[in-house]
Order: structure tokens, then sequence, then C-alpha cells
């Protein structure tokens, strides 16, 4: 990414400052992002400064956060055609910039300072459009693409390596009180506007399309489509099959 932001410092001269403040001058990947987040985060209430050494003692609390970040990055960069280089999507890409903060925000809820996460999932809210509760689950290499109105309630967990798109819900269905929110796996992929709702399990591997229900479990590898969802590919080749897998 410092390559990348070389580069452009030389081409972009009207960038040249905000690459080096957010990049150049930083000594890892941990400490840029905090110095992005920051700025980009900050408010008259809770300024860049102060949010500085919140997000750096959130950084420092979870040795994972940082080999996360890296994975994000990567994910973004194998699998979004639009995006052209680790650096465009550092720098400007909301829906990484969302799971980082999320990532800072579970960081301080899990260290017991769940006020100061609320604010980062409020601000995240306010700025990208996307609304993660702190106590939420997130692995790692997630790839969360335009992610205008995504959502993601409190007890809901994703693995590794998913893609999801804008408008997903993973909330609850208003019938539990406790563990009420979906649990995805690796590898899943989520279309856009698609709802999972409930505290059910999504195997590894399915993919649900844009615009689904999502109300019962899915099978690794299966694709499900509809309102209500319903097999109609992968693993689940014969949906009548895949239904008595679902139900």
């Amino acid at each position: 990414m410092k390559r990348e932001a070389t580069i452009y410092a030389q081409k972009e001269v009207a960038l040249s400052s905000l690459l080096h403040a957010t990049v150049l001058a930083q000594e890892d990947l941990g400490s840029a992002l905090v110095n992005h987040l920051a700025q980009k985060l900050s408010s008259d209430d809770f300024s860049a400064l102060k949010l500085r050494t919140v997000l750096a003692e959130a950084v420092e609390s979870d040795p994972t956060l940082v080999p996360c970040i890296a994975r994000d990055l990567q994910a973004v960069k194998q699998r979004d055609p639009a995006c052209h280089s680790h650096l465009q999507c550092f720098l400007y890409f909301k829906g990484f910039l969302a799971i980082q903060t999320h990532r800072c925000a579970h960081a301080l809820y899990k260290s017991g300072r769940d006020l100061v996460a609320y604010h980062l999932q409020s601000r995240s809210s306010e700025l990208f459009g996307v609304d993660i509760n702190p106590a939420a689950e997130i692995g790692c290499g997630i790839m969360l693409d335009h992610a205008t109105g995504f959502v993601m309630g409190e007890t809901a967990r994703i693995g590794d390596d998913c893609s999801i798109l804008q408008g997903v819900t993973l909330g609850g269905t208003g019938k539990a009180e406790e563990d009420r929110h979906p649990k995805i796996g690796d590898r899943v992929l989520i279309g856009a506007n698609a709802s999972v709702l409930g505290n059910i399990i999504i195997g590894n591997g399915a993919k649900i399309a844009a615009g689904s229900v999502v109300l019962k479990a899915v099978p690794e590898n299966c694709t499900v489509a509809g309102v209500p969802a319903k097999p109609v590919g992968g693993s689940c080749g014969d949906p009548a099959a895949a239904m008595d897998q679902c139900l």
C-alpha cells in the first residue's frame, strides 16, 4: 500500500498531503487505520485526537485485528472488479471502513468499554449507512460491497471469507429474546437486499440470491432464492431433497 501511495503522491499532487499523513508517515497497517478512522469518525463531541487514542487501544487489545484488516483488504482487491488498488479500498470503500470500525468497536466491547463501542456503531451508521452491533462477531477476509443499508444484529455471527452486498439484513424475527440472529458460515455469498432472519445456520459456501428472505437453515454449498427462500442450485441440485435438509 505504501508503494501505491508513493506512486499516487507523485501522480496526484493535490492528494499528496493526505497520502503522506494517512499512509506514508505511518509505521504499519494498524497505525494507518487508526489515523484514518480517527479522522473519518471524529465529531465536535469526540475529537480526532481522542479517537486516535481510543482506536489505538482497541487495536492493541486484540492481536487478531490487524491480520484481519490485511485479509479484508486482500479480499476486496481480489473479489471486487471495481477495486483497482489496495489504497483505493483503504481510503474510500465505505464497506471496508465500516467493517474496520466494527472491529475496533467489538474489541472495545469485549474489553468492557461498551459505551464507546456504541458510539462507534452510531458514527458508522451515520457516516457509512452501516449498522453493526458491537457484540456481533465477524470473521476475516470480508468483502462488504457498496455496504449501504447493511444491518447486523447483536447475536449474529459471520465466518471467514464471506462476500455481502448492500441492503442485507442479518436480523431477528421478533419471536426470540436471547440468541436471536443468524450464524453465517465461511465463504458465504449474500446478494443485495437479502434478509436472513432468526437464529438459523447458513452453511459454509452457501449462496443467497438478491432480494431473498431466508427463514430456515441453509445447507453447505446450497444456493437459495425467493420469498421465502427455497433451494435452487449448488449442492441442492434436487430442490425437493434440499428442502428436506433445510426443514
